[in-house]
This record gives C-alpha cells, sequence and structure tokens, in this order.
C-alpha cells in the first residue's frame, strides 16, 4: 500500500446542496410558528465531506457522486473543486437537496427535500471500474454504493472498502452487503448501547477492522485480531456538528496510509474532527459558494 502521499483514493456516494437552519429548539410535533436564529445555503453530503477532509490531508482524491446538471449540481461541483476535490459528476434528474434543522446542541432533523434519480447500468460499471483503480474505495450508503457492494460480492476480489454504516443498529438489512463486502467499517453509537458487541458483530461477517465513533465521549476500534484502541474526544468550541463523523474517517483512514498504528489512526481521526466541528461548513474550504443569513 503506498504512502498517503501517493495514495489514490475513490469516494462513492452522495453530495448534495443543503439548507441548514438555526433553531432554538428542535420544533414540537404541533402546528405553531417558530423564528429561526440564521440559516446557511452550503455544500452537504456524507461522501462530500469525506472528500474534503481527504484532500485536506494530501491524498490524491476523486469524489463519484450523481449530480443533475442543474444549479444545485453546479454549486455542488464548484465548491468541491475550488477545494481541491475532483469530482466525477454521473447523471442524475435530480440533484440532492437536504433542509436540516439544528440546534445550537448538535440536535439535528435533516429534511430530504430531492434525491437522486436510479443510476445507470453504465453509470454503475464507470464507477466500479474508477473504485478498482484506486488504492482505497471509500463506498457510501446510497443506491449507487449498494449496486457496487453487490458486485464486489459476486466477483470477489478487487480495491480494498472502506465503509461508514452511520447510525448502523446491527440488523438493518440495507447495511448487510456493505458490511460484507468492506475490509474496515465505520459507525457511531446513536442505536446500540453496547458499541463494542456491534462492532464484533461486524468482524463476525469479515471486515478486519471496526471503528465507532461516540460524539464527546471519543472513539473506540476493534480489529479482527483483538486489538482494542480508544480515543478522548478532542476539546473544541462546537460551531456545528455536520460532517465531524465525515471528517474523522478521513483523519484516521489517511493516518491509516501513512503507517500509523491503531491508536495512532485513532487520534489523527480525532484531531481532523475538530477541523468539521469548529466550522458551519463540513470543511472551511467549502464556504467560499455559502449563502448564509443571520436573523439574530
Amino acid at each position: 500500500m503506498p504512502l498517503a502521499s501517493d495514495a489514490r483514493v475513490a469516494v462513492c456516494g452522495p453530495a448534495s446542496w443543503n439548507q441548514l437552519i438555526l433553531l432554538d429548539r428542535l420544533p414540537e410535533p404541533v402546528p405553531h410558528m417558530q423564528f429561526a436564529l440564521g440559516d446557511l445555503h452550503t455544500l452537504g453530503g456524507t461522501s462530500a465531506g469525506k472528500a474534503l477532509h481527504l484532500a485536506d490531508r494530501g491524498l490524491d482524491v476523486t469524489l463519484h457522486a450523481l449530480l443533475a446538471a442543474d444549479d444545485d449540481g453546479r454549486r455542488v461541483s464548484a465548491a468541491l473543486h475550488a477545494a481541491g476535490v475532483r469530482v466525477e459528476a454521473h447523471a442524475s434528474e435530480r440533484t440532492e437537496r437536504h433542509a436540516n434543522l439544528m440546534t445550537r446542541a448538535g440536535e439535528r432533523v435533516s429534511l430530504y427535500l430531492a434525491t437522486p434519480s436510479a443510476a445507470s447500468a453504465d453509470a454503475v460499471t464507470r464507477i466500479e471500474a474508477a473504485l478498482a483503480g484506486a488504492d482505497i474505495a471509500v463506498v457510501d450508503l446510497s443506491e449507487v454504493g449498494a449496486a457496487i457492494v453487490d458486485r464486489r460480492l459476486a466477483r470477489g476480489e478487487g480495491t480494498p472498502i472502506w465503509t461508514d454504516l452511520h447510525d448502523y443498529d446491527g440488523s438493518a438489512a440495507f447495511h448487510e452487503p456493505f458490511v460484507r463486502a468492506a475490509e474496515v467499517v465505520f459507525m457511531n453509537d446513536d442505536a446500540t448501547d453496547d458499541p463494542w458487541a456491534l462492532m464484533q458483530s461486524c468482524l463476525d461477517r469479515g471486515p478486519r477492522l471496526a471503528v465507532c465513533t461516540r460524539g464527546a465521549q471519543g472513539a473506540i476500534a476493534l480489529a479482527a485480531s483483538g486489538e482494542r484502541g480508544t480515543v478522548a474526544a478532542v476539546p473544541v468550541e462546537v460551531v456545528d456538528t455536520n460532517g465531524a463523523g465525515d471528517a474523522f474517517f478521513a483523519g484516521f483512514l489517511a493516518a491509516s496510509l501513512s503507517g500509523a498504528e491503531l491508536d495512532g489512526c485513532l487520534a489523527a481521526g480525532a484531531r481532523q474532527a475538530v477541523i468539521a466541528l469548529s466550522s458551519e461548513h463540513l470543511h472551511p474550504a467549502a464556504a467560499g459558494g455559502a449563502v448564509t443569513s443571520a436573523l439574530r
């Protein structure tokens, strides 16, 4: 495996143009009026976040995403290019868009305003070929990602896949092929009371390493060899929690490619997460095309 400075990473998954709406509290499920503290239109998407932070760590990274030839698609591409990320846009009828209701405490409700249309078989084949030419393939949860991992499971060997299961509960059917196809899996502890058991359940299906982020409690990791790792969260004044997990993933991956041991990779992930937590964007480099409106 090449060092991080020489490694090529291909990322496949969501990139979106989002509106973040800051509230003093999340809305209650009853009819009412509520004033926003401010709002922000900016780059979103878990794969976009990973690509931004991988580029920040000096990796040669290309993002493969379903984007429409519309204003939002052009905004997504421009923000990523400005941050040094190569983008391969694959045709879609719509560019993904979210409205995220946020509080300063990090609470969030995500409303999907638009989702990409299904990728064509030719697009999946092109993405699959691009991943095969990389040193690491990051395949995020999405319909096109599901098609990629299904093909991997059918064909066997290929570029090592790293995947992010997010708030995985250990049994969701959609996640299963991602777990079985991956070499390394990431998740958070939102849906489990026993993250060690959750990670072990993943390792039992094939990955060599599982990593679980725990917010303010830091992160833990478990290798198939039985090695365990733990890192505390780096103290930070949180501006926005969007993209912190993706930043952690990127910092960990870059450190791994540089030859760091497990604890060093965890520490690098924790340091990288601070960059996302300290910005209202996925990464400060994505601020160029953003539009902010501060109400009060």
